[in-house]
Parts: C-alpha cells; sequence; structure tokens
C-alpha cells in the first residue's frame, strides 16, 4: 500500500498562491519559489535564495515530522542545513582549490533549476550528487598522478560514501549517490533520473569550458546526443544556440 502523503506538503490540495516569485537580493532577478522550498539558486548571478514565505505545514506540530525532514540523525530544525553541510565537506575536500569548488556550485545550481517542480526523483540524491561529484579529484592526483575521468570514478564513491555515512544519510540514498559519482563520466551502470539531472548539470557547466559554442552545427550534434532530460536539452539550446543565432 502507498503510504498516505502529509495534507499539508501534497500538491494535490495546493493552491496558485502556493508557488510565487522573489526577486533575488543580489541581482534582482525572478526566482521561482514552491512554498516548502527552503532556499532556491538564483539562475541570474547563481547565489543562494530563502524563501522569506517558507511554509513547512505540519512540522511545528506533526508526529512524523522528523521522518520527514531529518535526513541525518539529530538534525538540526534548519532549512538547508543537509544541502549547506555537504557544501562546507565539499569545500574542505577541495581547500583552496576555488575552481572546482566553483565547478561544483555551478553543477548543483543547474542540478536545481533541472530538479525544479520534480516529483518523481530524490532532491537529496540530486543535490549530493552534484556537490560531491568530483570529490575524487585531490585523492586521483595524489595516487594516480591524474585526474582522469577513469581515477575519479574509481576514488570519489568511498570519499563520498565517508562524507555521506558521517552525515546519517540513509544507506539507500547514499548507495545511489556513489552509483551516480562512479558513472558521471562513463554513464555505464546507470539510468536513474536522478543520474540525468546530474548528468546534465555536469554538461552543461563544462560545454563553454571544453568546446566551441560557435560551432552551431557541433553544439546542436552535441545537444541532441548527450543531454538525457528535456529540461536539459531546453536550456543547452537556449544557452548554446539561441543565443548564438543571427
Amino acid at each position: 500500500m502507498t503510504p498516505p502523503r502529509c495534507p499539508g506538503q501534497d500538491r494535490r490540495f495546493w493552491t496558485p498562491k502556493d508557488i510565487f516569485e522573489v526577486p533575488c537580493p543580489h541581482c534582482g532577478w525572478d526566482v521561482e519559489f514552491f512554498k516548502d522550498d527552503p532556499v532556491r539558486v538564483c539562475p541570474g548571478c547563481g547565489r543562494d535564495v530563502r524563501n522569506p514565505r517558507i511554509d513547512l505545514g505540519c512540522i511545528a506540530w506533526c508526529t512524523f515530522a522528523d521522518q520527514c525532514l531529518a535526513v541525518f540523525a539529530e538534525a538540526p530544525r534548519q532549512a538547508g542545513s543537509v544541502r549547506d553541510r555537504l557544501v562546507r565537506r565539499m569545500e574542505e575536500v577541495f581547500g583552496q582549490d576555488t575552481r572546482r569548488i566553483d565547478h561544483a556550485m555551478s553543477v548543483l545550481a543547474y542540478a536545481e533549476t533541472l530538479l525544479a517542480g520534480r516529483t518523481d526523483v530524490s532532491g537529496l540524491v540530486v543535490r549530493a550528487a552534484a556537490v560531491l561529484h568530483d570529490v575524487g579529484i585531490p585523492a586521483s592526483e595524489r595516487k594516480h598522478g591524474s585526474a582522469a575521468a577513469r581515477h575519479q570514478e574509481i576514488e570519489g564513491p568511498p570519499i563520498a560514501r565517508q562524507i555521506l555515512e558521517s552525515m546519517g544519510i540513509a544507506p539507500d540514498a547514499i548507495d545511489h549517490v556513489c552509483r551516480i559519482i562512479a558513472n558521471h563520466h562513463s554513464a555505464r551502470d546507470i539510468d536513474t533520473p536522478e543520474f540525468g539531472l546530474v548528468w546534465d548539470a555536469d554538461w552543461l557547466v563544462n560545454i563553454p569550458v571544453e568546446y566551441d559554442t560557435s560551432d552551431a552545427a557541433r553544439m546542436a550534434e552535441i545537444v541532441r546526443k548527450v543531454f538525457k532530460t528535456e529540461r536539459g536539452k531546453r536550456i543547452a539550446r537556449e544557452l548554446f544556440l539561441e543565443r548564438n543565432g543571427p
């Protein structure tokens, strides 16, 4: 039997006012929120924007609030705390390597954009995999003298697993995140919706770094062959094709 949904968070009971836009306090871009989104990444500047109208429905009184919202043991009642802790742990792995920290944050921003409105995927898995997908790079460079993709996919999962286990993340979520990291270059052994979102987010960040985006024919071919989600394809076309049009 499918467990009942919480009425406060079940979108079947929502009204139009439960989805709204808030101006980014950093750049003024309109950021779309669902009422239960604690934080979103501004598509204009990439910075965090807190939801000033956060409505978590039943958290104050529901007997099952801890099961619903606490992703790790003794979680503080702070919106966005899991995400923030993941980011801090990722930053500790990379130390002074701001280029790779910035890359991870950019992938997270795109992953959250692709995730918006999706009810068929685990937001925790997507965000954790986006933040931690490259954590194997420092170990790869130390052990193998190379950050090649095959080394990252070997070295990254054990490091991610250690981080997630220390936070008390559920074992099935940890396994899923580690599978994504173990395939984030090769896509050999996984084809889940969460993987597709992280894969597309990583490509959206990497394309302008690795390819000549002025080559429209090449970009069209990459968009057609590489991206796994329709939203990812649409954003890629907007970024790399329509903006370069006549």
